[in-house]
């Protein structure tokens, strides 16, 4: 039986790069929260890191990697949904909810676009629908935890996240594409930055704390470079040299890593039966996933991907990710 070769060390490294990172986001927003309001935070980190990607495109290929006209209104559709719903809302859940248990829930994006493709005339097959019933299970036991059966504010703020969240997912590969690469990626965080910054305005947030923690300022720096510039790197880097199953492997990892950060980091408490329930959940993201390997390929369409802060592998392709991959 013949062996199978191991991985090649940069591809090796661009896939802990997606594990470690993306998986850590969620803590980092949680830090950053000390000193930054949610909005705020997510709105000037995604301002920056989409200023630096598009100045970077445009150095290297000139005007020429501007997307057109109706690649910016799709990305301030995406984005608003995406960055402004999905990332917004994911940091001011956070604000009443443990960071491992909120990427264990998003996990359920995938579900929710399975579901949401039954608008837009895509059945799920039965593995799919196996999964969605599964995550379904998974979520009822997560809220009936301790961690968000107190917190009704933090449930409504994440539920709304996954739904925008999965909402854009959809719109992005069936009538919104973006611009291919990392103009798109680089558009939608302009977009959604500007988006996150005028609800940060109409929500009335507090100014942020100055000068910042310590802590916030580096998770905050940590957000721009590593989360949405790094990571976003190694992603594009697995997508052009591994398999699709293995470039979105992050799904099954990331929530397990932002779990275990935030118990051993964040001093956050998880209970056996959240533990439980989060497997249940993941148990159902790969059946979900496994259902979408039997489909034919599906053409992926570049720059959106999940929300969370990791893209959102929820076609039959690997897609170019989002902006809020994580």
């Amino acid at each position: 039986m013949p062996k199978s070769s191991p991985l090649p060390r940069l591809l090796l490294a661009s896939l802990l790069a997606c594990y470690l990172i993306w998986g850590s986001t969620y803590l980092a927003i949680r830090f950053a929260l000390e000193s930054f309001p949610p909005f705020w935070g997510m709105g000037t980190r995604f301002l920056v890191a989409g200023s630096l990607l598009m100045g970077w495109m445009l150095w290297r290929e000139g005007r020429a990697a501007l997307p057109a006209p109706r690649q910016w209104l799709h990305a301030l559709v995406i984005g608003a949904m995406m960055l402004g719903g999905g990332m917004g809302l994911t940091a001011n859940a956070e604000v009443y909810v443990g960071s491992g248990l909120i990427a264990t829930f998003i996990a359920v994006v995938p579900m929710l676009v399975s579901a949401l493709g039954l608008l837009f005339g895509q059945r799920p097959n039965r593995l799919e629908v196996a999964g969605m019933l599964v995550g379904l299970a998974g979520v009822l036991l997560l809220m009936r935890g301790a961690s968000f059966s107190g917190e009704p504010l933090g449930i409504l703020f994440i539920v709304g996240a996954t739904l925008l969240w999965s909402l854009g997912s959809v719109l992005s590969t069936t009538r919104m594409p973006l611009a291919s690469g990392p103009a798109g990626f680089a558009s939608e965080m302009l977009c959604g930055g500007l988006v996150l910054m005028l609800l940060s305005v109409l929500a009335g947030e507090p100014a942020p704390h100055w000068p910042p923690t310590p802590a916030a300022a580096i998770a905050w720096i940590y957000l721009v470079v590593f989360g949405s510039l790094i990571a976003f790197s190694a992603y594009l880097y697995l997508l052009a040299h591994a398999s699709p199953a293995l470039a979105t492997s992050y799904a099954f990892v990331n929530p397990v890593i932002a779990l275990l950060l935030g118990v051993w980091l964040g001093g956050e408490v998880v209970t056996r039966g959240e533990w439980l329930a989060s497997g249940v959940i993941l148990l159902g993201v790969v059946l979900i996933f496994r259902g979408r390997q039997v489909r034919p390929a599906i053409a992926s369409t570049p720059g959106t991907g999940a929300a969370t802060d990791a893209p959102s592998a929820v076609t039959g392709a690997a897609r170019v990710p989002s902006a809020t991959d994580h």
